[in-house]
């Protein structure tokens, strides 16, 4: 390997490629030399008779020589009369021929520039259009329209006299407007007719020599509007195409009776007609200006006539101008080397390349070859390949060019390294120079050891004299009778066989082969001849070639299959040039029979022909065929468009020709379409022929906008930019150059001067701006031209402590006044810096020693008008004008303005001398505050009041900032995106977007979308995969688009998930022994503060089972011994006090006791606790009721741990004494009027299950029922019900018969509140107010409110009672609920309760044995 990198340390002569000067210094060696353009020509069109020049200039240090081309062929200026080359280079034509037969100065012109001994550079082409002779292709023809309905006037010109073509009425010119538009093809159209509309038409075509005028027609509007008229299609759109930042014109007139509507899709989509880009003019035809890329799509003009409707379909394509990605670049290299100029480029369609050298197209050969589309490698470096080298690109949008230089050096010229423009072949061995010592001797016994017709394999032996290991070999071979050599080196040290591949079959060729060693390359072996063998199997030319225009970009060609294939036919491939240019472009098409080229240029010629290839190369070609594109409507708008302010009701419009090329068809005139103001408005539209309009008519003191158009026969194309002028407030005096401007002032500062001035005191002459000279002793050093507005101007960047000279003089159309003068000198550098000025400050009392006692009023009714996101207009009004508010005077108007946010922000001034003044340039979505003052002469105004106004919202133009990623603690899959909003969100955020994807050079549509709706800054993304590289974007929205994306940060996640993850994370069954996950299980501590599945909880559960047995015994043998104990005396007096409530049924009062008795506490909740009589008597007690509320998972997280504890073993009881259904229960007594219990709606979910009784009991799920009585006990026997599944509610077949034997008693119907009674303090078990059945009349259309939740399916609760059998849900009607303490005591009637001894035994030996239990728990 040693011997190998020496090796590869080599430099063989011609082995290597160096860019940009990196040669070794040695002698000889050639810097590059700097030759570019610095002005192109430009695609022109030209006036027959009038001048027409074709701008161009070359730049180098050496001498260059400027030529020109006109259609490929050099001209000779020297015998030329009427074309010369100014001293720029520049092409001037003095006159311009043009006839029908007779067209030379029409064509394509291309500017050469030379330097002499060195190299060649050719510019973008350009294409001279003359305008044609004025000629109608159809006139106009009488027509009738109804009042409000819409017709069209024909008139068909040429392509390129369509800008040159007017229309006149009765004749007056016809004032084009929104209602009556003229289309790009010089079609009038008449929209919303009205009686004014009729008289005689007739079409112009002005401004190409003498004026044409084509037959007038009438136009008649009838006012019969009774007959219904059927629609009709008199114009519709057509597929066009335009280049991107034009504007676009999609015709679309219909007629009918009644007027039919008109509306406009886009890719299926209402078009949006409120945006400031789109607008709907003529009745129905759109006008899209500068267009972008998504505006191209699909076009549908629908039109609604009442009984009938119709819908057009037309195409708009947008074009893009090419533009270079990677420019060729310059390079130094050696003979018999391999190098590759880069140029690629982007455009649309897909621009075409093509290469010069030295002014010449390269021509694709063996030696030079075009790779990657777009790149030029040539092969076999020779001396005369030195140049410079051109990649030229061009589409339908226009073309470019971008050059670099070639520079061939000695052998004996050392390189530092191989640099990209070496191929694989060459790039092998690079040295920093020769290296003393022996060289190999020559390779022996070279010989072909195969031969076919495309490739040759050389085989040898190493060389007699190796001196040293690791020998490699280089074998150079040439075509028979050519100098130009190729190399190809082996692919390892100590390999000597090579195969020399893409031969041309037939061919002589000559091989030699070179060894070399770390000292360098030996001598070379014996030339050896060797010749390919002939190509017999090649397929034969496809028959049949046919070609047709099928648009205008686009051709199609069909063919049919060889006659002699010789084998299978892999593919075609179609040859394309553009007819009168060497170029030509290919196109491989696998298997079919016919294709269709797209992207050429319109209505241009090209030549085809086709190629059939099969496993052994390319076949017989076929004949060329021809055929032209079709025609279109002008691609790019007039340029240089001008205006110039006449007078007060005048302004001249010009304009020059669109660019060359983009005419796409014969120019038949040009458009001027002006509106007033500087938004939307209506417009006007003029047609002309020349290069230049008068408008007349405005109005005085107004801005008018103008833009212009070129059209062809097809239509217009796309408008200039709107250009703004505005006109004068009075017709002032031009016959005379302006006076001297009445005064100039100076303010010294250190680096610059403020100079303010007034202007001449004849305020009846026309100023139409200053001229201001200044220079260090003399004013001529530098000018400036300023506006006829500006009464101030900031000079910049002088020298401290330097007398300056200036001078300032008005001017007109007439000449220049007479010049003031003044002088002053900056302050020294040690001043202070020189401040920010207030120009208010500094022009209301410049230089006035005492102020005017009598100053002027400030402007009144300042108005802030929001025009756009960044434009705002504020007019105001001046109480010292007359009342028509017209300016007579030199006094002018300053506005002021600025935001609150930052707090410091300054204030902005600008100068007006009218009563509105356009601020632009403003912050989207903020507010600002203005104010105007005037000034005239020395005398000024204070403030107006402030006017406020905030500006529209756009687009965020900034992405999110700060924008982080982290991963959720404990599942590595989702991870938690934060972001803070853009720094300028211009607008309320409503929402972001988050792309995200796995590769960050994906197309922005292949990546994952989350969108998140407000202005939140989090989000969490789920479902990761584990160590992977993700790569997240944001954009921001508001409401009217989203902004741009921040930059794409990478997040690698965790390679694995955490080992303690648990089972539910995977959506598994939780199993035995492990935690049960949140809503899995009853009681389940997961997740839950303070408790964790640690093992002592575990511990906990065991101990908590064991006292539950405990207890359940305990509870047992206290139920035996109660019921032993109860005596037949006790069920007398509850008997009785069954009769008592029977008879007191209507009473709601409450009755005292003679003692106020409380039962003890316990230390369980009484709601846990079932109390049943003893008695064994048949007759049940319904005035007992159970009150069991079980506790479930739903109270838990709210009850402190070592309740909690407390409240697993009440449970265990309760399902203890579930299952001892067979046992009597004891049962709590309530009064029937009990006193006025807490009433709260706080649902307390119960999950045992409901037991109908036949007259009803308490229940916690409370409705509007009507509880029985002690009679309907003594009358009625209770009625056994089926039992129903654990969790399944009582039907409605049980509810009616529990509710037909609530409404056999006869009580007065009321409607209480529903509600729930909540228990008081979890610890007081009899401290708690009861509620008793109150005696009302049952509502069975009142809906029953359930206060409790529906259990949990699937899940085991404890409960009281008899398992295995519901118990339907009593209602009970509560009282009025005064705000009351929960600790109120209940007062129970002493022939209503039990004995107060024997409770309060009972409850005494229940205490002792709960503390026991409390002990044990707690131990």
């Amino acid at each position: 390997m040693a011997g190998r990198g020496r090796a590869l340390l080599v430099l063989f002569a011609g082995l290597t490629v160096f860019r940009f000067g990196g040669a070794s210094k040695g002698v000889g060696i050639q810097s590059f030399t700097s030759f570019r353009f610095s002005v192109e020509p430009v695609d022109t069109l030209a006036v027959r008779g009038l001048p027409a020049v074709l701008n161009c200039s070359a730049v180098s240090a050496a001498p260059v020589r400027v030529e020109w081309k006109k259609d490929g062929t050099f001209l000779n200026l020297a015998a030329d009369d009427r074309r010369r080359q100014l001293p720029d280079g520049s092409l001037f034509i003095s006159t311009v021929i043009h006839s029908k037969h007779n067209k030379p100065d029409e064509g394509v012109y291309q500017c050469v520039a030379t330097i002499l001994n060195l190299g060649t550079i050719s510019s973008r082409t350009a294409r001279l259009t003359v305008a044609g002779l004025p000629r109608f292709l159809s006139q106009p023809e009488g027509v009738s329209v109804r009042v409000g309905g819409t017709e069209m006037l024909n008139c068909e010109v040429t392509e390129e006299l369509a800008p040159f073509t007017r229309w006149e009425k009765s004749g007056g010119a016809v004032d084009v407007d929104s209602r009556v538009t003229q289309l790009s093809g010089g079609a009038l159209v008449i929209s919303n007719a009205s009686q004014s509309d009729a008289g005689l038409y007739r079409c112009i075509i002005d401004g190409v020599g003498a004026a044409k005028t084509s037959e007038e027609a009438e136009l008649q509007v009838s006012s019969d509007s009774t007959v219904e008229e059927r629609l009709e299609v008199l114009r519709g759109p057509v597929a066009v195409a335009k280049v991107v930042g034009e504007d676009v014109l999609l015709p679309c007139v219909m007629k009918g009776h009644p007027v039919p509507v008109i509306r406009w899709t886009f890719n299926g989509r209402p078009v949006d007609e409120g945006s400031e880009r789109f607008a709907v003019i003529g009745g129905g035809s759109l006008q899209i200006v500068n267009l972008t890329e998504e505006d191209a799509g699909i076009y549908s003009c629908q039109a609604d006539g009442g009984n009938a409707t119709n819908e057009i379909q037309a195409e708009l394509t947008v074009l893009v101008p090419p533009s270079f990605l990677t420019r060729p670049s310059n390079t130094y290299a050696q003979e018999s080397m391999d190098i590759v100029f880069e140029c690629d480029v982007t455009g649309s369609p897909p621009p075409t390349v093509r290469w010069m050298k030295d002014g010449d197209t390269v021509i694709p050969s063996d030696y030079f070859r075009i790779v990657e589309q777009h790149d030029l490698q040539v092969l076999g470096l020779v001396k005369s390949d030195e140049g410079f080298y051109q990649c030229l690109t061009e589409n339908d949008a226009g073309n470019i060019q971008a050059s670099a230089q070639l520079i061939i050096l000695d052998l004996d010229v050392a390189l530092h390294s191989a640099l990209p423009s070496l191929t694989d072949a060459t790039a092998d061995h690079v040295a920093s120079g020769p290296v003393d010592g022996p060289v190999p001797s020559a390779p022996r016994d070279v010989v072909a050891s195969l031969v076919s017709t495309r490739f040759i394999k050389l085989t040898w032996r190493l060389p007699a004299e190796a001196h040293g290991e690791n020998i490699t070999f280089s074998v150079f071979y040439s075509l028979n009778g050519t100098n130009r050599e190729r190399v190809e080196n082996t692919s390892a040290p100590g390999e000597m066989q090579v195969t020399i591949q893409n031969l041309v079959p037939d061919t002589k060729y000559t091989f030699r082969v070179v060894s070399s060693n770390a000292n360098g390359p030996g001598e070379s072996s014996t030339p050896l001849t060797v010749a390919t063998q002939p190509e017999v199997q090649l397929p034969g030319p496809p028959p049949n070639v046919q070609v047709m225009s099928v648009g205008s970009t686009s051709v199609t060609l069909s063919w049919e299959r060889p006659l002699t294939g010789n084998g299978e036919i892999h593919t075609y491939k179609l040859f394309c040039s553009e007819t009168g240019q060497d170029s030509e472009q290919d196109t491989d098409v696998t298997q079919a029979l016919s294709y269709t080229v797209t992207g050429l240029k319109t209505f241009t010629e090209y030549t085809f022909r086709v190629v059939a290839y099969n496993r052994h190369g390319p076949g017989v070609s076929t004949e060329d065929v021809t055929v032209r594109t079709l025609s279109d409507v002008p691609s790019a708008a007039p340029q240089n468009v001008t205006l110039e302010v006449l007078n007060s009701t005048s302004i001249m419009v010009r304009w020059q020709p669109p660019p060359s090329g983009s005419l796409n068809g014969e120019l038949m005139g040009y458009k001027v379409r002006y509106r007033k103001g500087l938004r939307r408005a209506d417009s006007m539209e003029i047609t002309t022929t020349q290069l230049s309009q008068i408008i007349d008519g405005l109005e005085r003191g107004k801005v008018y906008t103008f833009r212009v158009s070129a059209a062809t026969e097809n239509g217009s194309g796309p408008a200039s930019e709107w250009t703004a002028a505005e006109t004068f407030e009075n017709d002032l005096d031009e016959s005379q150059v302006p006076g001297m401007p009445s005064s100039l002032h100076v303010r010294p500062l250190v680096n610059r001067m403020v100079v303010s001035w007034t202007p001449p005191e004849d305020q009846e002459v026309l100023v139409r701006g200053y001229k201001m000279g200044y220079g260090l002793g003399s004013p001529h050093a530098h000018t400036v031209a300023l506006d006829y507005k500006q009464r101030f101007y900031s000079i910049d960047n002088l020298d401290a402590a330097s007398h300056y000279v200036i001078t300032l003089k008005a001017f007109n159309n007439m000449g220049e006044g007479i010049p003031i003068y003044n002088s002053a000198t900056t302050r020294p550098q040690s001043d202070p810096a020189d401040p920010d000025i207030d120009f208010y400050e500094l022009f209301n009392n410049p230089y006035t020693p005492a102020p005017d006692p009598t100053p002027m009023l400030p402007p009144v009714g300042v108005q802030a008008s929001v025009l756009s996101h960044d434009t705002i207009k504020v007019s105001w009004a001046d109480n010292s004008l007359a009342k028509n508010q017209k300016i007579t005077d030199s006094r002018y108007y300053t506005v002021r303005w600025k935001t609150n946010i930052p707090a410091n922000t300054k204030y902005k001034m600008a100068n007006t001398t009218s009563l509105f003044h356009t601020v632009t340039g403003l912050k989207a979505n903020t507010l600002y505050e203005f104010s105007v003052t005037v000034t005239r002469s020395r005398r000024s105004s204070t403030w107006s009041m402030t006017a406020h106004a905030t500006t529209l919202e756009t687009i965020p133009s900034s992405a999110p900032k700060d924008v982080t990623v982290i991963s959720k603690e404990g599942n590595p899959r989702i991870i938690n995106i934060n972001w803070q909003p853009p720094t300028e969100a211009n607008g309320k955020i409503t929402g972001y977007i988050i792309y995200y994807s796995t590769d960050v050079n994906a197309e922005v549509h292949d990546w994952v979308v989350e969108p998140v709706v407000g202005n939140r800054l989090t989000h969490q993304i789920q479902a990761l995969t584990l160590d992977t590289r993700y790569y997240f974007k944001i954009q921001a929205r508001n409401s009217k688009g989203t902004g741009p994306l921040s930059d794409a940060l990478l997040f690698l996640t965790p390679k694995a998930e955490p080992s303690d993850k648990m089972s539910s994370d995977q959506g598994l069954q939780v199993k035995p022994g492990h935690p049960v996950p949140p809503g899995h299980g009853i009681g389940s501590n997961i997740d839950k503060p303070g408790i964790t599945g640690s093992h002592e909880n575990h511990i906990l559960v065991i101990v908590v089972i064991v006292s539950v047995g405990v207890f359940s015994i305990i509870a047992v043998v206290v139920g035996a011994v109660l019921c032993t104990r109860r005596s037949h005396s006790h069920q007398k007096k509850k008997r009785a006090a069954c009769k008592s409530i029977s008879s007191s049924s209507g009473s709601h009062k409450y009755k005292s006791s003679s003692k106020d008795l409380k039962p003890p506490d316990l230390w369980i909740h009484h709601e846990r606790l079932e109390l049943k009589p003893m008695d064994k008597s048949p007759e049940p007690n319904t005035v007992m009721t159970d009150t069991p509320i079980p506790r479930t998972a739903q109270d838990t997280p709210t009850e402190p741990a070592h309740q909690r504890r407390g409240h697993d073993v009440e449970e265990s009881v309760n399902t203890l004494a579930g299952r001892k259904a067979a046992k009597p229960k004891i049962l709590m007594p309530f009064d029937s009027a009990p006193p006025q219990p807490v009433i709260t709606a706080h649902p307390i979910t119960s999950l045992d299950h409901l037991h109908p009784t036949p007259c009803g009991y308490l229940h916690h799920q409370i409705s509007l029922r009507v509880p029985a009585t002690a009679k309907c006990v003594r009358n009625q026997a209770s009625v056994p019900e089926p039992p129903l599944a654990p969790s399944q509610p009582a039907s409605a077949a049980e509810l009616q018969k529990t509710e037909a034997l609530i409404k056999e008693v006869d009580l007065p119907s009321a409607n209480p509140p529903t509600a729930h009674v909540r228990p008081t303090h979890p610890l007081k078990s009899f401290a708690v107010p009861t509620v008793t059945v109150s005696a009302h009349t049952y509502d069975t259309t009142l809906p029953s409110i359930p206060l409790l939740t529906q259990p949990v399916a699937g899940v085991k609760m404890p409960s009281i009672g008899t398992l295995n059998r519901a118990r339907a849900p009593v209602a009970v009607t509560v009282p009025s609920a005064p705000a009351q303490s929960e600790t109120s005591k209940m007062l129970l009637q002493t022939d209503m309760t039990y004995e107060t001894d024997e409770l309060s035994e009972e409850m005494a030996h229940l205490e002792g044995l709960m503390k026991d239990l409390n002990t044990i728990t707690t131990t």
